[in-house]
């Protein structure tokens, strides 16, 4: 595997003392792990920010070893992290996609619509303007893995409505796409929940 491009930062772990793993997604190549050397000193801590787009060249000597990878920052969603419901959202979509889809399985539909997900959480004046978008990735993202969820569209003015659609998704999230997986990153959800209803009325 050697390639580069464009790629979210969707999750990082701790991997030893100061190299992270990273989940990247990529238009062509899908979701991709990947080795950061330094990924947790000061110069690529900012880098790996999850939501941030990077320029990303991935690099492994066989198909079956992790790969390297070397980023550059091409965008920082560093801004929005004091912002409590943008920080949440960004937070649990990221998570979603790192945890939910396979890796190396390209997914170009999903990339783009979470791409625009993310833009929008960050140019919205507020919740209002990305809480339909995020159910809709929500959705295409359990229709792309295979499960057909009959979700009707609330009217966008119409906040109860859109809760209990978000209430009605993430039931259908935590049993098939999430079901086997590690549960906490449905906590992520429920943090982001309980911020959307604040501003409910």
């Amino acid at each position: 595997m050697h390639f580069r491009a464009p790629a979210l930062v969707c999750a990082t772990h701790a991997h030893g003392e100061t190299a992270v793993i990273a989940r990247l997604l990529t238009a062509e190549y899908g979701l991709v792990a990947a080795y950061i050397a330094g990924g947790r000193g000061r110069q690529l801590r900012p880098v790996l920010i999850p939501g941030n787009v990077v320029e990303a060249e991935v690099r492994s000597k066989t198909e079956s070893q992790l790969p390297f990878a070397r980023l550059e920052l091409l965008q920082s969603r560093g801004p929005w992290l004091t912002e409590p419901l943008p920080a949440a959202a960004i937070a649990w979509v990221t998570a979603l996609t790192a945890i939910a889809l396979p890796e190396r399985h390209p997914y170009p539909a999903l990339h783009e619509a979470l791409t625009g997900l993310i833009e929008a959480v960050c140019v919205a004046p507020s919740a209002r303007g990305w809480a339909l978008p995020l159910l809709s990735y929500e959705v295409l993202l359990l229709r792309e893995l295979g499960y057909g969820v009959p979700v009707g569209r609330p009217d966008q003015s119409d906040w109860t409505e859109i809760l209990a659609a978000f209430d009605r998704i993430g039931r259908e999230l935590a049993r098939y796409p999430l079901a086997d997986r590690r549960r906490d990153v449905m906590a992520t959800r429920v943090l982001l929940r309980e911020r959307l209803k604040r501003i409910e009325g």
